[in-house]
This record gives C-alpha cells, structure tokens and sequence, in this order.
C-alpha cells in the first residue's frame, strides 16, 4: 500500500484550515461536525456549525434545550432525523457524564452509526481506526484498483482502509492519518477530474498505472426513484403572518415546522381529498399557480398549495408566525412552498424571494393560533 508516512508529511504542509480542527480535539464538536457533513458540504456547514456552538455550546447545554430550540436551529441543513438524533445523542451523553472513548461505546449512543463512530473515536480520542466516508471510498478505491462497484464493494473498501492502520506512522497518528485521507479526496483525489500531479500517492495508486483512476469507484444504476405528491395550505392573516404547524415526532421532517397539508402519496390529490386536510373548514380556498419540487434521498416531492386569508376570531390549532422568521425556520421542502406563496403575502419579504438567505433572526418566534 501507499505509505502513510508520505501522506502526512503531504497533510502537515497542505491541511485545510477547518474550524472544529482550531481548538484542542473536544468531542461534542468533533461529533457536531461529524454529523453535519453528512449529506452536506464543508462550505454549508461551517457557519452553521459556527452558529450552533453559539447557542448550544456544550452537549450539556444541547441536551437540556426544548427540541422546539434544536429543530429551529437545524432548519435548512436537511435530512433532519440527524437532528433527532443528535438531540437524542446528547441527552444520553449528558447522563453518563461524557463521551465514550472507544468506537463500541460510542456506537452504542443513540443515533451514532458505524462511520460517526469511528470518525469521533479517530479524531477525538486517537483511536487506530479507519472510517469510511465518500473520500475514503474514492481514494482507496483509486489507489488499489477497485473496480467493484458501489454499495456492493465497500466491506472490501472498508478492511483494505483499515489496513492503513498497520502502518507505524498511522498507527502513532490516528487523528492526523484519517484527516488526511478526507483532506487528499477532498482537494486532490476529486470526484471529477482528479489532480494526480500533486497527489503525495500517485507513484504508488494502481488506478492511475491502469489509466482507471478518474472512473473509479464504479456505482451500480441506481432505480428511478418514484414521484409523491402533497398539497399544502397557506393560511394567512391580514398582518401577512402564516399558519405553521409542527409535523408528527417520527417520518420524514419529523418534529419540523411545516405548512399544514395532506400526506405524501404516490397517488395525485383531488380537492375534495385534500380539503380533508385543511386547517381550517368552511374557507374558501385558491389554488397558487406553479408546483414546488424537492428531492428527498428515495422520492421525489411534487407540492402545490392552497390559499386564504383567516377571517377574524378564527381559532385553529398551530402558531402564527412572519413570513422573514418563518423563512428561517422552516425546513427546505417547506420553504420551496414559500416561493409559490411570494404574490399572495403582503408583508414584502427577502426571505420569501431568497429562501434560506440572509441573516437569522430570531426576535420572532411563533405564538399560538
């Protein structure tokens, strides 16, 4: 194999600079981090990493907020069981006094799975572990030829990156080698277009002697994913606030504010069925032209949305909130409703024309409907 000596003398001197490598290798960040970066981009989550220590800056102070708090703060950063379990995680954490420091213990907290496990235990606790992100796949994939496709050949992936670990300069720097492996498929070893010239391991990467390297990994076909569709309604009063409701504790969003709305199905909506599902009766509802799309990991979302002003003294079960806060703490697929609902609010809103952009603000929360 590649040596592992050459590789850390290549990230001694090329390291990214990354905020959760600034302070000593505390835990609660490196596993907030962790958590984070999966299915999102170190660009997206370095302020919101940033801002979440800002609010909940122990696993002490994460575990005794209201999840109300933990889900207003994750809004935006999607796949949003992550922040059921990382609240769920730091519970447990807080209640035996701290993080364990093996990968066993550490796998056996709630919502922890085999490559956070591994990554907290390397990074945190130096650990000779290996664990086996997108980066690692690609550049053990490239180096030692692996033409196997994906998911199929990652137990083999796994052990051939774990044999690093038998390497002396490996073995004495767990938390520097592994960084390293995420940093040279991060910058050199790309999914596109990989710069061979300047990576530490090109005299030794079987895949660039076979002329393989920028084709590997190799990944199966991957099955259409099917459509759903939903239909949404926009409540709103005559100051422009909107109806949000928080969605049922488990299932996709789970514990999310949302538009109220009918389930997702993969079967179109009439309005006499969706109507079912209204807020409110008696209204008359409008439909919004146009259809927000979102892709979720195993379907793709088709929503429209109805339309209404509430009629003075309406009660109806959820919290009015503006449009600019609503904006923030709704999660994607919901502000992607908001975009269609941009001509009906009165209130003119930034955050309506750019969902997810601009600065938080967190002086409006909702209140009871």
């Amino acid at each position: 194999m590649p040596s592992a000596s050459d590789l850390l003398v290549w990230y001694d001197r090329h390291r990214r600079s990354l905020p959760w490598r600034e302070t000593t290798r505390d835990p609660y960040r490196i596993w907030l981090s962790e958590v984070m970066l999966q299915q999102t981009t170190v660009a997206a989550v370095t302020p919101r990493w940033r801002r979440f220590l800002d609010r909940f800056p122990t696993v002490e102070a994460l575990a005794a907020a209201p999840w109300e708090a933990v889900a207003e703060e994750w809004a935006g950063l999607g796949y949003y069981a992550r922040a059921r379990n990382l609240h769920a995680c730091a519970q447990a954490v807080a209640v035996q006094g701290g993080f364990p420091d093996t990968v066993e213990g550490l796998r056996a907290l709630p919502g922890i799975g085999a490559y956070t496990a591994a990554a907290v235990a390397a990074i945190a606790f130096d650990r000779p572990v290996v664990p086996l992100d997108g980066n690692v796949e690609r550049v053990t994939s490239r180096v030692r030829a692996v033409e196997e496709p994906l998911p199929g050949a990652r137990p083999r992936l796994a052990a051939l990156a774990q044999g690093w670990m038998e390497q002396p300069a490996a073995h004495e720097r767990p938390a520097d080698f592994v960084q390293a492996l995420f940093d040279l498929g991060a910058t050199i070893c790309t999914p596109r277009s990989p710069a061979c010239a300047l990576c530490p391991w090109q005299a030794d990467c079987a895949g660039r002697k076979a002329g393989l390297a920028a084709s590997l990994p190799r990944k199966a076909p991957r099955a259409a994913r099917p459509v759903k569709y939903g239909v949404h309604f926009l409540l709103h009063d005559p100051e422009g606030r909107l109806l949000l409701r928080r969605r049922p504790p488990s299932g996709l969003l789970g514990g999310m504010l949302g538009l109220p709305g009918t389930p997702w199905r993969e079967e179109g909506w009439t309005a006499e069925e969706a109507l079912a599902f209204a807020p409110a009766t008696g209204l008359s509802w409008r439909p919004l032209p146009g259809e927000a799309k979102h892709g979720f990991t195993h379907f793709e979302l088709r929503m429209t949305l109805l339309a209404t002003m509430a009629p003075p003294g309406l009660r109806t079960e959820g919290e009015w909130w503006l449009p600019e806060a609503a904006a923030q703490a709704l999660p994607g697929a919901m502000r992607r409703l908001l975009t269609l609902a941009e001509a009906t609010i009165a209130v003119a809103s930034p955050a309506l024309r750019a969902p997810g952009s601009g600065p938080r603000k967190r002086t409006q929360t909702g209140r009871p409907a």
